[in-house]
């Protein structure tokens, strides 16, 4: 069952309609007619928006090429069947607008501006999620009936068109929302992050896949995202000697970072798994070494310059990089929250590649299924800045001072030395411009080298908050989910040291079991496999065919259930459903 981001009127709300459909009104009691009339029911209406918002558990699961687990993904399957796609649903849109029919009933200008505005980000979100998706979809502003035969048929709207409502819709919310940080409750500064994130999206996919009038959305996030840096009041979260890692190991959301989070509670049982994923091996999320091969050195330089850097060992590997990477997985000298004991890392029983992530991790006591109730952000100011730099940059306008009230504070909190932004653009990172390790994809002009190094810094710093994906799609790099996943390198049999401390506790092995006490042991080709059978990088879905169609994957199937309905509904290119119109 979807958690809800909850506020104490949220409980209220369930009080007082149960847990059914809120878009029902007890016909014994009310009608819409003489309902939302005050700002007591606007509210306990539009408190139900927050269950229409996604999870921590819908955004964990998303897999990409940072980030895979034990079972992959339709996507990077190929998996996605016309007959089978299910996310072509409206039922959230009705409640949105059936609102809008009848918020007319209060007379309180004041909540009508505030569960207006609410209502008008919703129905942003609703539909920047269906672009996301489908591209073209169909664009409803009120209610339909059964007896509505030309909108119940109505055809796809162009992105564009829609995407146009989408501004519009995040504008009215603005503008009305209040501006009182409340980082459970949408407010106008959720409504600028999410006109950021919207217009990124939608300007780079215009421009990666040749659509055209894609600088205006950038434009739009630029000003949008500019707008909530200079005046939203928010700030990076700082506190402590490892502030990446508290800021995501916390029960409450911090209000100076956080623009909205969702909320979790052990005593209401409103709780996820995040935590579980990592600690018990439950399925089995694991980060790729794509994605750690993206941290820098300590000192700012390129780990991938370093000559054999693809045949570092563990601890090598993981040693003198960017500070975020040991607060994001384990490497030695981690040790968990409310306990003392060091953890080694151990391959194969908690991950598939190796690379174990610690991000969301808090006290053993929530280790267990579906006991975690550390908040999840959905929009924080991090991603603002990053969106801002981007947008600029692929717009061509990104200056020096552009990345220091941006990127460079992501940098510096964890004392990193910032983007210089001549210095990128003159030396372009050859890894992150390679075929199969980068984007080879990204815009060829003097911004390249800028760009790649803002890609570098929003792989690293949104990790497991469900941006991946998006991204591979809006740069048009779904090619790169084909490549083989690779996890940790090693040498051959033998035993190895993983935390550092002179002492060997792991040992690999082929045909001749390894002795010695103390060690945890390994057969390969039973608990895992090496890219070339004793040696080489863990290779987890070895046997796994993957494929990628440039021409077809970057879009969902329109359902061939909704088009044998509607026959107005075209499907997206490269789709079979076997229907001829």
């Amino acid at each position: 069952m979807k958690k809800f981001l909850y506020i104490s009127s949220v409980l209220i709300g369930a009080a007082l309609f149960g847990c059914t459909d809120l878009d029902l009104i007890p016909e014994d009691t009310v009608t819409p007619e003489s309902y939302f009339s005050n700002e007591t029911e606007l509210r306990l209406w539009t408190n139900a928006y927050y269950a229409m918002l996604p999870d921590a558990d819908d955004l964990n699961d998303i897999c990409a090429d940072d980030v895979v687990k034990n079972i992959l993904s339709d996507v990077l399957l190929g998996n996605r069947l016309p007959a089978t796609e299910g996310g072509w649903n409206w039922g959230d849109l009705r409640k949105i607008n059936f609102y809008f029919q009848h918020c007319g009933n209060c007379d309180d200008v004041n909540a009508r501006n505030h569960y207006d505005g609410f209502s008008y980000f919703m129905r942003a979100f609703f539909y920047y999620e269906k672009v996301q998706r489908y591209g073209d979809v169909p664009w409803y502003d009120e209610v339909i009936g059964s007896k509505d035969n030309e909108l119940l048929f109505k055809a796809r709207d162009s992105r564009k068109v829609v995407m146009a409502h989408v501004m519009a819709d995040l504008d009215s919310a603005i503008n009305k929302l209040p501006e009182a940080h409340t980082p459970y409750e949408v407010n106008k500064w959720t409504a600028l992050a999410l006109k950021s994130r919207a217009a990124l999206f939608e300007g780079t996919f215009r421009k990666y896949h040749n659509l055209g009038d894609w600088e205006e959305m950038l434009q739009l996030s630029a000003d949008a995202s500019l707008e909530l840096i200079q005046k939203g009041g928010y700030s990076l979260y700082k506190e402590g000697s490892t502030p990446y890692r508290d800021l995501f190991a916390r029960l409450e959301a911090p209000a100076e970072e956080i623009i909205l989070g969702r909320r979790y509670s052990t005593e209401l049982s409103i709780l996820h798994n995040t935590q579980c994923n990592s600690m018990t091996g439950n399925q089995r999320v694991s980060f790729t070494k794509r994605f750690v091969d993206h941290y820098l050195m300590a000192d700012g330089s390129r780990y991938t310059d370093i000559p054999g850097h693809e045949k570092k060992q563990f601890v090598d590997e993981v040693t003198g990089r960017d500070p975020r990477l040991a607060q994001t997985i384990l490497t030695p000298g981690y040790v968990q929250m409310g306990t003392e004991k060091e953890m080694i890392n151990t391959l194969s029983k908690y991950t598939l590649t190796g690379y174990q992530y610690i991000k969301f991790v808090m006290e053993p006591k929530y280790d267990q299924s579906n006991k975690s109730p550390m908040y999840y952000p959905l929009f924080r100011l991090a991603e603002v800045y990053l969106n801002y730099a981007e947008a600029k940059a692929e717009l061509g306008t990104l200056t020096q001072n552009d990345l220091d009230i941006s990127v460079n504070l992501l940098r510096d909190r964890v004392g990193m030395p910032g983007i210089d932004l001549e210095e990128a653009n003159n030396n372009p990172d050859p890894y992150l411009k390679a075929d199969v390790t980068g984007y080879p994809n990204v815009t060829k002009s003097a911004m390249t080298g800028v760009i790649l190094e803002i890609r570098r810094e929003r792989t690293v710093e949104l990790c497991l908050e469900g941006f991946r994906q998006w991204d591979m799609f809006r740069w048009k790099e779904g090619k790169q989910f084909t490549h083989e996943f690779h996890g940790v390198y090693f040498p051959g049999v033998g035993k190895y040291d993983l935390n550092g401390d002179g002492r060997n506790e792991t040992a690999l092995w082929k045909d001749e079991p390894v002795s010695g006490l103390g060690l945890t042991k390994y057969q390969l080709g039973v608990d895992f496999f090496l890219t070339n059978d004793t040696e080489g990088y863990m290779w987890p879905h070895k046997d796994v065919k993957r494929t990628w169609d440039e021409d077809r994957d970057y879009l969902w199937p329109i359902p061939t259930e909704e088009r044998v309905k509607n026959h107005n509904l075209t499907q997206n290119p490269g789709w079979d459903d076997g229907l001829s119109f």
